[in-house]
């Protein structure tokens, strides 16, 4: 871990990742979600006002709103003493306006920027205890497939990394997450990715954020959550 994020709070320089992915761990998703939330807490209160976040059609609020909800939903997912194993638990899910995320999980304008990012911050919490104490023999729904704990986490990860980079764009900031924590939610999730990509811009074609030599970007895509044998 670096000076630069244990002292000062942002995010640490990526590293490369030299060595083969291990598996995707609670605190792998903790970590995802503090560097977030660090950067984030770096833009002024104005930028969150209007703007779209990147290339996606929601604002930045809206876009923090659904990685906080895509968060806290997995972590509902993962809660029941038995989990569905053909849907999803049925909170209530609803749009603030036509074109919006729809969303279980949604903050208090009035709280701004500071109460968002603790809601998303909260809602990563969740998540992260949850991975940290679901027995590995449990199982349940997802539209990608029926995954585990290790594969929430690793989803969780992805919307994590890959939702900041959109924030990043509409808010005017830097960020290029640790290739370690790419490379790991990569081998998981994605199997299909081009071998011998540094881990950020594969993460990024793979998500359909951005094209890699010899492989166009992708205007349709999805992971793979099933268990790994």
């Amino acid at each position: 871990m670096s000076t630069s994020e244990t002292q000062a709070g942002i995010p640490e320089r990526p590293s490369p990742a030299t060595a083969a992915p291990g598996p995707v761990t609670a605190d792998d998703l903790a970590r995802a979600v503090r560097l977030s939330v660090a950067l984030l807490r770096t833009a002024p209160a104005a930028a969150w006002d209007g703007g779209p976040a990147g290339t996606l059609e929601w604002d930045c609020w809206e876009t923090a709103e659904h990685l906080a909800d895509d968060l806290f939903a997995y972590a509902a997912q993962l809660g029941p003493a038995a989990p569905p194993l053909d849907r999803e638990v049925p909170f209530d899910w609803h749009r603030r306006r036509p074109g919006g995320p729809a969303n279980a999980v949604h903050a208090d304008r009035a709280a701004g920027p500071a109460g968002l990012l603790a809601v998303l911050e909260s809602c990563g919490a969740l998540l992260v205890a949850m991975v940290r104490t679901t027995p590995p023999h449990v199982r349940a729904h997802h539209v990608f497939g029926v995954s585990d704990a290790e594969g929430f986490a690793a989803m969780g990860i992805v919307e994590t990394l890959v939702h900041t980079h959109d924030l990043a764009a509409g808010l005017g900031l830097g960020w290029e997450p640790p290739a370690e924590l790419c490379a790991r939610v990569l081998a998981r999730l994605f199997p299909d990715a081009p071998e011998g990509a540094a881990p950020w811009p594969a993460l990024l074609w793979a998500t359909g954020r951005a094209e890699l030599p010899g492989h166009p970007r992708r205007t349709r895509w999805r992971w793979d959550g099933t268990v790994r044998a």
